[in-house]
């Protein structure tokens, strides 16, 4: 456990889970990751903001003794999810006269997730406060970053805001005040990538929403503290931003080198038109790497070869992934190698419907290109300049 002193009576209580190398079954974690709580010493009463990952629980509540904390009046659920929430039934029951404050939402999933009774919980609404003596807590209910039931905790007499997921990053530290680093930039992103790009246009309210209120500190559930607020909302304003950038994402699975060979040569010449592009290789990439460089790209052009009479099975994650992560990527296609034949594109390109993309034509070969497929990848690379063209990222 980390304690230590952010300001006058408000302390960092969490813990670096630095062995930890996926999350929630799917994340890869190149940097571990933290849980952080938070516990405010009012006047009158003292407030516990959010609470720990069960895996860690006994050493969480061991904590409290070995830091001379024996009062705790309320635990403050910024969200539902257990590695913010899972402690909470052990801190109930160390502190039975605490209670839970929260919003309906959370207050519904702690009732079904962690059977925590209702004479426990003090439910709020958008806007309520709670008064500590001289700290007063205010509750913005901030549904959709990422869950429905989030919300945020601001301290009005301090300016500091708690905003449980958003703004956080999977990231494990000594020092809890956050030090600018292209590593600290990289899980930032991928966590912005895949926990919180489904919902950009809400990230975008929010981050408003934080910038307005001017605050001198963010304090995250993940990651760490930022005591220049502007450094993580503004990577946040770029990443949730609605126009992409002037790049190609190039995700490819190639059984004999076919379709690489045809990928290679598109990401050729996209680059002499002045057209980045990232090659990623589906069977053998990071699944981060790919979901950041969804935060970015206006055009995504899949190459896979065929297996029996569809799509290899990477090729099929890898635009579920695209279609449930929801990047602001405008254009796509596909480009594919075959033996014998059967459907390779049709099953793909129904899955990415909702992403409502302009698809250009796709280029189908059997076994190696010839001459006249390689034009075709010319005429493709032509068209994706135009199309960027119009789009003003050239």
């Amino acid at each position: 456990m980390i304690y230590k002193k952010i300001k006058d009576d408000i302390l960092y209580a969490g813990i670096n889970d630095c062995d930890r190398l996926i999350f929630d079954e799917l994340i890869p974690l190149d940097n571990g990751t933290s849980y952080n709580s938070y516990l405010v010493k009012g006047s009158d009463k003292i407030a516990l903001i959010d609470t720990m990952y069960p895996k860690f629980t006994q050493e969480y509540i061991k904590s409290f003794d070995e830091n001379n904390i024996n009062k705790i009046d309320y635990v403050i659920a910024n969200h539902g999810e257990q590695d913010h929430s899972g402690s909470i039934p052990a801190i109930l029951e160390k502190f039975p006269d605490a209670k839970v404050v929260t919003n309906q939402v959370c207050a519904n999933n702690l009732k079904e997730m962690l059977l925590i009774p209702d004479e426990k919980i003090i439910t709020i609404k958008n806007g309520d406060e709670i008064s500590l003596g001289n700290k007063t807590l205010k509750f913005m209910i901030s549904p959709g970053v990422h869950w429905p039931d989030t919300m945020f905790t601001y301290i009005k007499e301090d300016n500091i805001i708690f905003t449980c997921d958003f703004l956080g990053a999977h990231y494990i530290f000594d020092d809890v005040f956050a030090v600018p680093s292209k590593e600290l930039e990289k899980s930032a992103k991928k966590y912005f990538a895949e926990i919180m790009m489904p919902f950009s246009n809400v990230c975008r309210k929010y981050v408003k929403q934080v910038r307005d209120l001017n605050v001198e500190m963010i304090l995250p559930s993940h990651g760490p503290i930022h005591k220049n607020p502007n450094y993580i909302l503004d990577l946040y304003e770029d990443w949730a931003a609605e126009k992409g950038k002037n790049l190609v994402l190039l995700p490819y699975v190639s059984m004999y080198h076919s379709t690489e060979e045809m990928i290679d040569y598109l990401g050729k010449k996209l680059e002499e038109k002045g057209i980045s592009n990232i090659k990623y290789d589906m069977v053998d990439g990071n699944l981060g790497d790919l979901a950041i460089a969804l935060v970015d790209a206006t055009t995504i052009v899949l190459g896979t070869s065929m297996v029996l009479a569809g799509p290899h099975p990477a090729a099929f994650n890898t635009v579920y992934l695209a279609s449930i992560l929801r990047p602001k990527v405008k254009i796509a296609s596909f480009i594919g190698s075959y033996g014998w034949g059967g459907n390779l594109f049709g099953k793909m390109a129904e899955m990415l419907q909702p992403l409502k993309l302009d698809i250009i034509e796709p280029i189908l070969v059997k076994g190696k290109a010839k001459p006249d497929d390689y034009l075709k990848i010319d005429k493709m690379a032509e068209e994706i300049y135009k199309k960027h063209k119009e789009l003003e990222l050239i």
